[in-house]
């Protein structure tokens, strides 16, 4: 059990850089083979998550070499999480790309994306249990070469400029990050978060500048990365020009595993005890809340579905920002339940999307008129998310957004339920037009079945069940997100 982390690791690495060989001469193979793979970790994972659940967090050290002079994992209950997110959601997402990538790739760069897709997931796995610097700055590095590549690999010009301008921007939060973390080894002389985390403390007292400017370019490099407003300019082009598979992964997932790397920074390594004498807290409250009312004024005025969708996620990266930022039990259950909630319902639009440009190559919202009764399927589980980005009970983005609203009471802040009830009013303002043209404006067509093939079918249908089961049933994750949220706060 304790060798599964870096089998996971190795194994999707191998694979990944197999799949072209076997794509020039097998290529029937190459689908199945990822989608078995992926299956594969879901159920190392699971069976990870519950040895930590009832073992505790452990260190895996490669080759035996322990910390400072090796390398170790963290197997703890939030890099697990966000490994079974990354694992389950790209799994649907998969299902749903073999058929959609035919329209959306030449058939012989199929077996390249693959490759792409599994070095990003690998790439994630990595940071989701990397417990030093040096790892997380390299895989850090590969997850931005793949996503970048998943987006200029559809032959369009408008996929390359997007690409450019990412990559242009994730290299200087690169570079913010290393300086960062640059600073933090002069003064501890540690790359390992363990002992940067013993370190510190008297660090602070003898150069607390350099601390302070530490942390600063982390928050800013990863707030770059995770689309963070200001600091999001690079996602609405990524997002919305991508294949809709590489949409779902950049927007359900890619950002996610930022944030998930701050929070481990800010709670397991820099602590509360520092983080009191630095008004960072304060500062991501207000970008958070910018995030969540400026993504969506900017999503209220698009006219393509894929961009207002990607706008949709600059505001709803704002609320996992604001549950880290309460540095409260709630307010941190809260944003680790979005984290999940969200890689769901909004790789679901994203997917529900394709699937109308797929079938009808309508992208303008304005032309969404009766497409209703011509995809009834793809439109009512358009509805499941928009239902649940809005937060109505029921859907699982009541959970998280009731979390917290909860958080924000016991941080005696108020004023940030306020800000989350105002939000989901303006989520409805965008998401609710796009229902009553689709279902309730003129009727030009009889209602009949859509026309998608079943694995785009059987994607979109898993997804939207998810969304409604985490909503009426979400006790079992609401659990593993109070336990990672204790765990975080008894690290600090």
């Amino acid at each position: 059990m304790t060798h599964l982390p870096i089998l996971i690791i190795t194994t999707s690495l191998l694979v990944a850089f197999v799949l072209p060989l076997l794509g020039r001469h097998f290529p029937r193979a190459v689908e199945p083979l990822i989608i078995g793979i992926i299956s594969a970790n879901i159920v190392q994972v699971s069976g990870l998550l519950l040895y930590v659940n009832a073992n505790g967090t452990f260190r895996y050290a490669l080759g035996g070499w322990s910390p400072p002079w090796g390398i170790a994992l963290s197997i703890d209950a939030l890099g697990l999480f966000m490994i079974l997110i990354i694992q389950s959601v790209s799994l649907g997402i998969l299902i749903f790309a073999r058929d959609d990538l035919i329209h959306e790739i030449e058939n012989s760069l199929k077996p390249w994306y693959y490759t792409l897709f599994l070095l990003l997931l690998t790439a994630m796995t990595g940071l989701s249990v990397a417990n030093d610097f040096f790892n997380v700055f390299v895989f850090m590095e590969i997850s931005t070469i793949t996503a970048c590549a998943i987006i200029a690999i559809k032959p369009h010009p408008d996929c390359i400029e997007a690409s450019l301008k990412y990559l242009i921007l994730s290299t200087l939060g690169s570079g913010l990050v290393l300086f960062g973390l640059a600073l933090v080894y002069m003064v501890t002389g540690y790359l390992s978060f363990d002992f940067i985390a013993e370190s510190l403390p008297n660090a602070m007292n003898l150069y607390p500048l350099n601390i302070i400017v530490s942390l600063a370019l982390l928050v800013v490099g990863m707030g770059i990365k995770a689309a963070l407003f200001p600091l999001h300019v690079w996602l609405p082009d990524a997002h919305s020009s991508a294949v809709s598979p590489s949409s779902a992964i950049l927007s359900g997932v890619v950002v996610k595993i930022y944030a998930v790397i701050l929070i481990r920074l800010l709670y397991t390594v820099y602590g509360l005890d520092i983080l009191a004498h630095i008004p960072i807290s304060q500062i991501l409250l207000t970008m958070a809340t910018l995030a969540i009312f400026m993504g969506s004024l900017f999503a209220m005025g698009q006219t393509d579905i894929k961009r207002m969708l990607a706008y949709s996620s600059v505001a709803q990266i704002g609320y996992i920002f604001l549950g880290i930022a309460l540095l409260s039990p709630s307010g941190i259950t809260g944003g680790i339940l979005h984290i999940a909630n969200h890689a769901i319902m909004k790789s679901l639009l994203f997917l529900a999307a394709g699937a109308i440009i797929y079938q009808t190559g309508i992208r303008k919202i304005k032309d969404l008129v009766g497409i209703g009764y011509q995809m009834p399927l793809t439109m009512g589980i358009f509805g499941v998310g928009a239902l649940a980005m809005v937060g109505i009970p029921g859907f699982n983005g009541f959970v998280s957004k009731f979390h917290l609203a909860v958080g924000a009471l016991e941080a005696q802040q108020p004023v940030f339920v306020i800000v989350i009830l105002i939000s989901s009013l303006m989520n409805a303002v965008y998401y609710f037009p796009i229902l009553i043209r689709a279902f309730f404006g003129p009727v030009n067509h009889q209602m009949k079945f859509d026309q998608l093939p079943l694995g785009m079918v059987i994607s979109l249908i898993g997804f939207a069940v998810a969304t409604i089961y985490l909503g009426l049933l979400p006790g079992g994750l609401i659990n593993l997100a109070e336990a990672i949220s204790q765990f975080l706060l008894s690290r600090s």
